[in-house]
This record gives C-alpha cells, sequence and structure tokens, in this order.
C-alpha cells in the first residue's frame, strides 16, 4: 500500500514538472504512460521529447552522446565492456597512444575519435581530438580529414568555418571515402561555405555517397524527397529512403519515421509504432548523459551512487539503467545503497525492488530479465511463488531464443509444474535448448537420461530419487563451491549422472535377480517339457 502511495506522489511531482518544462519528469510521465498502454498521451510526449533530442543533433556542437553501457552479462559482471571503458587506465587505449606518439597514422585516428566521441571512458576533448586527427592528416589518413570537416562544420573546440569544411571535405572524397560526399552535399542544400544553394549538386553527392551505403546520405536524400526539395515530392521514396538509414541506426531517420506514424502522412497512422520509435530517439537526447555519470560512478566503486543514478535512468524508461540497477541490487546487497520505506532497503525491499526493475527490463526485450522473472516466480524470491507466472515469463525468454528458459519449461513440462505434465514436450525444449546453446550438453543430457528413466521406470525408486534431486542439489552444490571453486558445476552434475547410472544399473540388477532367484526357489516340472524323471 505504501508502495503505490510513493508511486502516485512520484507521478503527482512528474506531472508537475513536466508541465515546467523538466525534461526528465516528460520523460519519466511518457514512460509511465507507456507502460499503462495510453499511446495517446505517451506518443504526445516522446514526440516532443524526441524534437528535442534531434535539435541537439543538429545545433550542438558535441558529437553525439555514446550509448549506455550494460555493466552485466546475464548473472556475471561484462568485464570486457567495463575494461573497454576505463579511460587512460585502459591498457589498450595506453599501448594505442603510444603507438600514436611513435607516428602509426591509425593510432592517431583511433585516439582521435575517442577523445571525440568520449569513447572507451575517455572525457570529450575536441582540442585533442583535433590535434590527433591533423598529426594523422599528415601522414595521409583519409577518415581524419573528414572528421576535421565535421569539427569545422560543428564548430566543436574551434571557431566554425564552412570554408575550411568543404576543403577538408573535399580531400577527403577524392581519398575515395564516399561519407565525406554526405557533409559536402548538406553544405550545397544549407548554401554553407559555398557561392549559393545547389539542390542538383548537393543531389548528387548524397546519391554518391547513398550508393556506397552511408546512413547519413540516405536520411539527407529522404528529406530531399519529403519536402520536395530539388526534386518532386514523393512520400514513398522518402519513406524508403528513412527506412534504409534506420536499419543502419540513423537516429534523425528513426524521428522522421516517427512523425509518419504519427501523422499518418507517407505511412499508415500508427501511434504505437510512432511511439516505439519516438522513444528510441529521445533517448538519445541530452538528459542520457546520465549513464556517463553511473558508470564514472561503478569503475570508482561507488556502487552506491552508481545505483542511485541509474535507478534514476530506469524511471525514464532506459532498459540498460533498468537492468544495470537490479543487478548491482542483486550482486551488492546493502552496498547498493537502496533506499526502503524507513531507512536503508531490508532484504525483502531489496529483492521486491530488483523484481521490479528485472520486470520492466523484461516488458522492453531483456531475455535475461525475462529469465530472471522467471525464476523469481519460480522460487518464489522476491514475490509470491507462482510456477504459472514463471512459465509466462520463460515462454518470454524462450521467444528470443535463451536457451535456458527452453531448459526451464522442459523441465516444467516433465514436472507439471505451472504447465501440463507432457514427456514428449519436454523433450522437445531439452533438445531445443542444446541445438541454441551446445555448451548445454551435459544438463541436457541429464535431463533427458532423467525423462527415459521417468518413461521406462515411472513409480520406482529411481524416479523418487531424481525428484528428490532439486533439494538436496543446492546444499552439495554449495559444499562442492567451497572446495572446487568454478569447476564445482560440472563436477556435481558429473557425480550426479555417475550417480544415477549406478543406481540404474543397481535397480536393473535387482529387476532380473528376482525372476532368477524365483526360478531357482520353485522346482521345475520335470514332466512339463517330456523329459522323463529320474529313477
Amino acid at each position: 500500500m505504501m508502495r503505490e502511495k510513493n508511486k502516485a506522489k512520484a507521478f503527482m511531482y512528474h506531472h508537475f514538472a513536466s508541465e515546467g518544462g523538466n525534461m526528465q519528469s516528460k520523460m519519466a510521465l511518457a514512460y509511465t504512460y507507456l507502460r499503462q498502454d495510453m499511446h495517446e498521451k505517451a506518443v504526445k510526449l516522446y514526440a516532443e521529447l524526441a524534437e528535442v533530442a534531434v535539435n541537439s543533433f543538429l545545433i550542438s556542437k558535441y558529437s553525439p552522446v555514446i550509448e549506455p553501457i550494460r555493466i552485466n552479462n546475464g548473472a556475471e559482471e561484462n568485464k570486457e565492456a567495463l575494461r573497454k571503458s576505463r579511460g587512460e587506465d585502459d591498457e589498450e587505449v595506453q599501448i594505442l597512444e603510444y603507438q600514436a606518439l611513435k607516428g602509426n597514422a591509425g593510432a592517431m585516428y583511433r585516439i582521435g575519435l575517442f577523445y571525440y566521441f568520449g569513447m572507451r571512458g575517455l572525457r570529450r576533448d575536441h582540442a585533442k581530438a583535433m590535434s590527433w586527427f591533423l598529426k594523422a592528416v599528415e601522414k595521409g589518413e583519409p577518415r581524419s580529414m573528414e572528421l576535421l570537416g565535421e569539427i569545422y562544420a560543428r564548430g566543436a573546440g574551434v571557431e566554425r568555418n564552412y570554408t575550411k569544411a568543404l576543403e577538408w571535405l573535399t580531400l577527403a572524397s577524392k581519398q575515395q571515402l564516399y561519407s565525406a560526399y554526405n557533409g559536402m552535399g548538406y553544405l550545397y542544400i544549407k548554401g554553407y561555405g559555398v557561392d549559393k544553394k545547389n539542390y542538383t549538386k548537393a543531389k548528387e553527392y548524397f546519391e554518391k555517397a547513398a550508393n556506397n551505403d552511408d546512413a547519413g546520405s540516405r536520411y539527407n536524400l529522404g528529406v530531399m524527397y519529403l519536402k520536395g526539395i530539388g526534386v518532386k515530392k514523393d512520400l514513398r521514396m522518402a519513406s524508403e529512403l528513412f527506412m534504409l538509414a534506420a536499419n543502419m541506426g540513423q537516429p534523425k531517420a528513426f524521428y522522421q519515421l516517427a512523425k509518419m506514424f504519427h501523422t499518418g502522412v507517407g505511412l499508415k497512422k500508427n501511434n504505437i509504432m510512432a511511439t516505439a520509435l519516438y522513444k528510441l530517439v529521445a533517448e538519445q537526447g541530452p538528459w542520457s548523459s546520465l549513464s556517463r555519470w553511473a558508470l564514472e560512478s561503478y569503475l570508482k566503486g561507488d556502487v552506491g551512487k552508481a545505483f542511485l543514478l541509474y535507478a534514476r535512468m530506469a524511471d525514464l524508461g532506459y532498459e540498460v539503467a533498468q537492468s544495470n540497477a537490479a543487478w548491482i541490487l542483486d550482486k551488492y546487497g546493502e552496498r547498493s545503497m537502496c533506499m526502503g520505506e524507513s531507512e536503508f532497503c531490508t532484504d525483502g525491499e531489496r529483492h521486491q525492488r530488483a523484481h521490479s526493475l528485472w520486470w520492466q527490463a523484461s516488458e522492453q526485450g531483456n531475455e535475461h530479465a525475462a529469465l530472471l522473472i522467471g525464476d523469481a516466480y519460480y522460487f518464489g524470491r522476491g514475490t509470491e511463488r507462482d510456477y504459472h507466472r514463471a512459465a509466462t515469463a520463460y515462454m518470454h525468454a524462450k521467444s528470443q531464443s535463451n536457451a535456458q528458459a527452453m531448459f526451464n519449461l522442459g523441465y516444467m513440462h516433465e514436472h507439471g509444474q505451472g504447465l501440463p505434465l507432457d514427456l514428449h514436450l519436454a523433450k522437445r525444449y531439452y533438445d531445443q535448448a542444446l541445438e541454441v546453446d551446445h555448451t548445454a550438453k551435459l544438463p541436457v543430457t541429464l535431463a533427458l537420461t532423467s525423462l527415459w528413466i521417468r518413461k521406462n521406470y515411472a513409480n520406482s525408486f529411481l524416479v523418487h530419487l531424481i525428484d528428490s534431486l532439486p533439494e538436496v542439489y543446492p546444499k552439495v552444490e554449495a559444499w562442492v563451491e567451497d572446495v572446487l571453486m568454478e569447476e564445482g558445476n560440472a563436477t556435481i552434475l558429473t557425480l550426479f549422472l555417475c550417480l544415477l547410472t549406478v543406481l540404474y544399473l543397481r535397480e536393473r540388477h535387482r529387476r532380473h535377480a528376482v525372476p532368477a532367484a524365483a526360478e531357482v526357489a520353485v522346482p521345475q516340472n520335470p514332466n512339463e517339457h517330456g523329459a522323463h524323471a529320474p529313477i
């Protein structure tokens, strides 16, 4: 009841704050409406937020914000992604900088790129980026020429100079760097750095880049056809070009498609699709910088601050932040600084909060989150045990080709838990799990062995033994993990396989031994086969 009151208060706060122009509150409110399937209200807010985000791409002197980093990979920490986010402390960055200092043009370009976009945990530094690009250009590196053109066009760290921008882009295009033609086309369509606007030349440059798979030029051509700039207006052609650009991840193309779905101009009106596309664009707005602060806090070991920032982003509807916040709660417990009804979260409150965050992430397509939700309902962690809901969650994860979910569904069919008892379906799910993940061979082999025993020795003590293993296994596994560390999982499964094999052979021997004993105990009638009785 208290949680519902807190949700209502948060909703009221965001409502009034959004009325006052607070963009983060608008994000939170739009996400709340989306979860409640109130698409008319959600699409209106997301459209406004997406417009702000797109304008920030166009007028900002800063390069686009890098997407949030997922700090977990399933149940484990995503060590590779975190390693690549440690900035100057990353050994690979240090090696690259050393190579650049030794005169390697490719290394100079990559270091410049890291500073320009703020990649690999480095702070954006356009002055350093430009310095490295200029050094790379001296070595004849063409990609640096294009980025210098963009820097001058944006005025990023230097005074905006369209004439110099065109010079650098032209040099890059002469090196067969087709994406540079997109920048040149943009300058001609706007009339920047040239004598006057030239739509024919702009279209020619855009097409040259588009024919070589450049997303930006496909978007710009789409705008020309959408608005009839230098060409006959063609909404169908515009939508096709936007779709091609969107498939390559162009955020402004997502925005144009969202507008088409929203207004019904060029595409059939579809508020659900419009909302989803607007949301994708809105999540790249300036407020997404929260993810960088959260990641920096996590890398510094300030788990509490990282959780608070990710939790804040989770309220805004960022799936990566939802899974990151939930994982921190599960992984770090009390260190997560989770606040409960009165003070720091109790274990129960922490489980409930993690469950809620995983649930939100699963709604947005996170298969691991759906798997964890299934586990929560199956084992009763942070919620009431509910096999039917567990099965529904596993089905959701299975639809995204999650092998563990397939295995779990097989197990539930085998035991009739939340799903009908069906050994044939159980086998099908076990087989599917192995097809999707070949590393699952050992557990699937065990499960199929269990199925075989269940089919051929129903109601025997072997079946009762198998059914008792889930109760025994956690205790034995905990002991094995303490003794054998990371090899414990494979070892304990092997031990169980050996145990089942031995018990099966003993049961088989016992079944054959009983009739044999009966034959010895009961004298055979000698006349039964026409034999003569001894005298």
